[in-house]
């Protein structure tokens, strides 16, 4: 599913980047390759954010180290 139109970016990419370490907005569309366009998905990435940080399934972070 799109959560960002002006990025065309999904649920999973960004997803994708808070497993892999993406603890706030700029640093997930950073490692989508984009940056911030309008401002309408803020909420739901920082949802995904939230998600990834409490740990719950789905949005674990890596525990690579």
């Amino acid at each position: 599913m799109y959560v960002c139109h002006c990025n065309a970016l999904s649920d999973r990419q960004l997803i994708q980047a808070v497993r892999e370490g993406a603890n706030r907005p700029y640093d997930v569309y950073a490692a989508c390759g984009c940056r911030a366009q309008c401002g309408s998905c803020a909420g739901a990435v920082l949802a995904i954010i939230r998600c990834g940080a409490s740990g719950r399934p789905g949005v674990q972070q890596s525990q690579e180290g």
